[in-house]
């Protein structure tokens, strides 16, 4: 198995003592409340407060300030200390904010992860036993009927919505303006936007290029959602939408102009192996030898840091509890492999784009 330089280093031997070991192993026992305190200290404003104070505050000044009771506050707070948070001055009694608790609440990806893990998460992985063995998102339904979250996404409740888009959209957008440069670098006049959703990266395209034209294909309920979030934007009357069901094999790419450019951002990592064969394939019948199809995704192994590579391997377990049952972020081996498999061959791969993207630019063989 392939792994970066760092992460083979990190994951290639055991560098823990056994006391460290066994504090790791409680860490996952209690994962679950470490997680919900941290997340309510936040919402309480508590860290916020903390990072605020000059000298730093008693129990009582913040259980007063959070409006919370003083049980409330103490043991939100020693748990706060042992999850390590929060520092505490033993001769004061006066709290303030770690540097653990800084990130916390400063840094973006991980306010995005927060809200994206209690809001559309959280519950749903109560069920992941139940998918790993059925081979479905059993944790959906705690929101809807759907086979799938994409056909509910427009029906899911607004602030799920929000954690949800909002993850898609942190991470996504963050390497929009590299990956322009690499797809319009061959100049493509038309370009298939495959799973562009709600068209975020196909007003980047046109606002980009004045003589690009861009094809949205997706869903028919996505394309309302891509209308709606389009209209009135310039350069929107440059963008098309095609419906269709990605998952049924017998629907063809359009065939009625000649693509230079065929466009998937973080759009594979949705589907199970044999669908993105399914899916490449078909992109490969429309191809010529000056057309390229553009694979944008956060290629775990690939990744420069360890806590990116946990990132994206935990979100592997949203998509079997949650998304459909049978995908997951990928190794950049497996995905060539199934590029292969589909009839293309990889070109060449652009990494450390963004927040940990990159781009496998794929051709005929």
């Amino acid at each position: 198995m392939y792994l970066n330089p760092k992460l083979k280093e990190a994951y290639g031997k055991e560098h823990l003592t056994a006391r460290e070991a066994q504090e790791k192993a409680e860490w996952i026992a209690w994962g679950p409340v470490v997680f919900q305190v941290s997340r309510l200290m936040k919402k309480f404003g508590i860290l916020e407060m903390l990072r605020d104070s000059d000298d730093g505050m008693t129990e009582a000044e913040i259980a007063e300030a959070a409006g919370l009771s003083r049980y409330a506050a103490k043991v939100m707070l020693e748990a706060s200390l042992c999850i390590g948070t929060v520092l505490i001055d033993t001769e004061t009694d006066r709290y303030s904010l770690s540097k653990t608790g800084w990130f916390f609440i400063t840094d973006p990806a991980t306010n995005v992860n927060i809200d994206f893990n209690h809001d559309v998460n959280y519950e749903g992985w109560f069920r992941l036993e139940e998918s790993l063995k059925e081979g479905r998102p059993a944790g959906l339904e705690h929101f809807g009927p759907w086979p799938t979250v994409y056909e509910g996404l427009s029906q899911l409740p607004p602030q799920v919505q929000k954690s949800w888009f909002g993850f898609d959209h942190f991470y996504s957008d963050s390497s929009f303006q590299q990956a322009l440069k690499i797809v319009f670098d061959k100049n493509p006049r038309r370009l298939l936007d495959v799973g562009g959703n709600t068209g975020r990266w196909a007003l980047q395209c046109v606002g980009y290029d004045k003589d690009v034209r861009v094809t949205i294909v997706d869903l028919p309920q996505q394309l309302e959602m891509m209308r709606r979030d389009t209209a009135g934007k310039p350069g929107a009357d440059r963008i098309d939408g095609y419906g269709m069901n990605l998952l049924d094999a017998s629907q063809p790419f359009p065939t009625d102009n000649h693509y230079d450019a065929i466009w998937m951002s973080q759009f594979l990592d949705c589907f199970g192996e044999e669908e993105i064969v399914s899916i490449v394939g078909r992109a490969a019948k429309i191809m010529d030898a000056d057309s390229r199809l553009y694979i944008m995704e956060t290629l775990w192994d690939r990744q420069r840091f360890e806590p990116a590579a946990f990132c994206l391997t935990m979100t592997s377990l949203y998509f079997t509890a949650i998304a459909n049952g049978n995908s997951k972020m990928y190794h950049s081996e497996d995905m060539t492999r199934l590029v292969e498999k589909a009839g293309l061959q990889v070109e060449t791969i652009h990494d450390n784009l963004g927040q940990g993207h990159s781009i496998m630019v794929c051709k005929v063989r």
